[in-house]
């Protein structure tokens, strides 16, 4: 197994979390790596960007706190913008030997799913994709 030490993870802050904290856990476990849980606040106002990034922050101490009491090492880092844009520039500035994300859309009321930030993700990342399906 390759030695992923600086593992990025995709967090949504949504149901999916699990799946892939789940994942990423394992290995940061097997691999003694530390995860660096990000988020991306996608807003169009600065209060809406103000308030997303508290409920971002609380959550992701939930998840460092669970994690730490695990035993692994976690890193919380937020930004704000296009999710693919920052996840990009994320791993342009620092260096991570592996980016795991769970695998999903976005659904509308009435409508299937759309968009899908790993699908364009998949194309440009320079480091190895951990991509995780929920399972339904």
């Amino acid at each position: 197994m390759p030695a992923y030490r600086e593992i990025l993870v995709a967090i949504d802050c949504s149901e999916v979390d699990d799946v892939i904290l789940n994942h990423a856990a394992a290995l940061a476990h097997k691999l003694d790596a530390t995860l660096h849980l990000l988020h991306v606040v996608h807003s169009h106002t600065l209060d809406q960007d103000r308030y997303l990034r508290q409920r971002s922050q609380t959550i992701l101490e939930g998840y460092r706190n669970k994690l730490q009491a695990e035993g692994i090492a976690v890193n919380i880092l937020i930004r704000s913008g296009e999710p693919e844009t920052e996840i990009l520039h994320e791993i342009e500035e620092r260096p991570y030997d592996l980016f795991a994300m769970a695998t999903h859309g976005h659904r509308l009321p009435g409508r299937i799913m759309f968009g899908s930030v790993s699908r364009m993700l998949r194309e440009k990342i320079p480091i190895p994709l951990l991509l995780v399906k929920p399972e339904h």
